[in-house]
């Protein structure tokens, strides 16, 4: 089927509703990369332009290294080849030539599964014998072709090593356009992919990327404002460069796959596999000859082997015996030798039984000892272990005041208690029965940090029972409950943020970011008081670059904590708050 130079598909629309059209023969014979974290839809927008190229009746082998391109069987006759025994076809490096004359010269798209594989080395050969059959046939066919390889920058990594495999890869990248062969690398952390395949690429995807050395690359790339703008991208949409177009850059949304969506995180509803398309069963049973050859050659070879391993087994039998006849032979000569000379036997056979005894006594009691040296080995190899165990509890404990007080000084000195010789009880002015919540010493000077009526016993006030509790200002409980009024209710929301519904959440959402846990609680503390608030406004609250927040606000986001207004401001969630008010009604229930 010859190609049209000017057949286009249709990818998805800009953000006035104009449809995105990228040609067919700059998409099967170009180089593409398509990048963007998890879940920001990289993976759909491949999946798109292959249902769109299927559709049209061009073929192309993808390398699916998640198992997650099955799904378009649900409307396309493809043919599944991996390891697994949901694949149409089992197969190994063996069938790599019939793989590439299937799909170059009978037209059959493939989807080499490469997920399902024990052995990572066979996987890999099967992916680099495919794609060198690949590259040899189309110096011949020159037939437009598309080979598309799922995580990248697993074989062609920025810092580390190249294999062949890789190497193999960046041939067809170099070399394969000028004989109508193409290729579309697809991966979540740019980063790590080595930058001569990005380069050399004449269409990129920019999906949303939020750490710092992935918007870098798209900085150098494209240009240091969208290193900024890609972090703030929604799920679909994408920056575009095509070297075949006036514009240099295009923002767009790209359309949802039409085909299931095997690569979507599973959830609580049920699961039920598409009704699949099959290929002809003789493509099936010509793959399955070659299996079966290939079994009967392994077969053949376990039968060979296990012949040598019984003959090398009966060598080593007879090796035995003929060392054991000749120990016995030489035995009986220095037998008979000590019989024809008595005195010479007397001086080297053991002296008496009193001499044995004496002998296997002091064998015993080395034995003893050399248990109680054991024994005592492994007590003192355990009182370490517990030593140890207690030493990093105490430093754990170190590390832990000391962050408290340095959040004590930064609180002080912020509220402007750092002049002024006298302690912040005298410049206060507190009275005798005012308790100070909290005292610390740094230095120089006696600190004292917030003050309360203290009424009750001293049981009530450390079992800390029925305390108040309130948002943007304390009230004080009444006298006879034995409240007592905190000072801080920031560090009491903080706090709030870190119980087990809201703060493992934080947790994940800030280890996938660019800000540590303590600033997120920071940030949405900062949204409970002043929402809604926009990104620039948050990160001037919380001390960071703009850039940061906006990568833990990406992450908030998609942990549902935070939501996003049309003007770009953003707030707390709503069951979040209501998550967050329960806690401290129970407190004063």
């Amino acid at each position: 089927m010859s190609v049209s130079e000017q057949r286009e598909i249709i990818v998805g629309e800009t953000g006035d509703g104009t449809d995105v059209r990228l040609p067919v023969v700059q998409l099967l014979t170009g180089r593409g990369f398509v990048t963007g974290k998890s879940g920001s839809g990289k993976s759909n927008t491949a999946s798109v332009v292959a249902e769109e190229l299927l559709e049209a009746g061009y073929p192309l082998l993808v390398v699916d290294t998640d198992g997650e391109y099955y799904g378009l069987k649900e409307e396309y006759e493809m043919l599944h080849a991996g390891a697994d025994e949901e694949c149409d076809i089992q197969i190994g490096p063996e069938h790599a030539e019939q793989m590439a004359s299937l799909a170059l010269e009978e037209n059959v798209p493939v989807i080499l599964d490469v997920s399902g594989y024990l052995d990572e080395e066979v996987a890999d050969e099967l992916l680099r014998e495919t794609a060198r059959q690949l590259f040899v046939k189309e110096k011949k066919l020159k037939k437009p072709f598309l080979l598309v390889v799922e995580e990248v920058h697993e074989y062609i990594p920025e810092g580390g090593g190249v294999g062949e495999t890789g190497k193999m890869l960046i041939k067809i990248g170099k070399r394969g356009r000028k004989h109508g062969l193409g290729i579309l690398g697809i991966s979540q952390r740019p980063a790590d992919v080595k930058k001569d395949f990005i380069t050399q690429a004449n269409w990129l995807v920019w999906h949303r990327l939020t750490w710092e050395n992935d918007t870098k690359v798209v900085g150098r790339i494209i240009d240091t404002e969208y290193s900024e703008l890609v972090s703030g991208l929604n799920d679909g949409q994408a920056f575009i460069q095509t070297d075949w177009t006036e514009s240099d850059v295009r923002k767009i949304q790209f359309r949802r796959k039409r085909t299931f969506d095997a690569g979507a995180t599973p959830g609580l509803d049920d699961f039920e596999r598409p009704e699949l398309k099959s290929v002809s069963d003789a493509l099936v049973g010509d793959l399955q000859n070659i299996s079966e050859r290939k079994q009967q050659e392994e077969n053949r070879i376990e039968e060979l082997e296990r012949k040598l391993t019984d003959r090398d087994d009966r060598i080593e039998d007879l090796e035995e015996e003929l060392e054991s006849a000749r120990d016995v032979s030489s035995a009986a000569r220095q037998m008979a030798d000590a019989l024809s000379q008595p005195e010479t036997m007397q001086t080297e056979l053991p002296g008496s039984s009193e001499e044995l005894r004496r002998l296997h006594e002091e064998v015993v009691e080395l034995e003893a000892e050399r248990d109680d040296l054991l024994e005592e080995l492994e007590s003192r190899e355990g009182d370490l272990e517990t030593l140890e165990r207690e030493n990093e509890r105490l430093r754990e404990r170190v590390r832990s005041l000391q962050h408290r007080l340095e959040r004590v000084l930064e609180e002080r000195a912020a509220s402007g208690g750092e002049g002024g010789g006298e302690s912040e009880a005298e410049g206060k002015g507190v009275s005798d029965d005012e308790t100070p919540i909290l005292e610390g010493r740094d230095e120089h000077e006696f600190l004292e940090f917030g003050y309360t009526t203290v009424e009750g016993s001293d049981e009530e006030l450390l079992d800390g029972s029925e305390a108040g509790a309130g948002r943007k200002s304390r009230e004080r409980s009444d006298a006879e409950d034995g409240g007592f009024l905190l000072a801080n209710d920031s560090h009491d929301l903080e706090e709030l943020l870190a119980l087990p519904a809201v703060g493992e959440r934080l947790s994940r959402a800030s280890g996938n970011s660019r800000c540590d846990e303590e600033t997120a609680r920071r940030v949405v503390a900062e949204l409970v008081r002043e929402e809604p608030c926009r990104t620039e406004a948050v990160a001037d609250r919380v001390g960071r670059t703009t850039i940061a927040v906006q990568s833990l606000l990406s992450e908030l986001r998609t942990e549902a904590i935070v939501d996003r207004n049309d003007d770009g401001s953003y707030v707390v969630a709503d069951d979040v708050l209501a998550g967050l008010s329960r806690p401290v009604e129970s407190e004063r229930e």
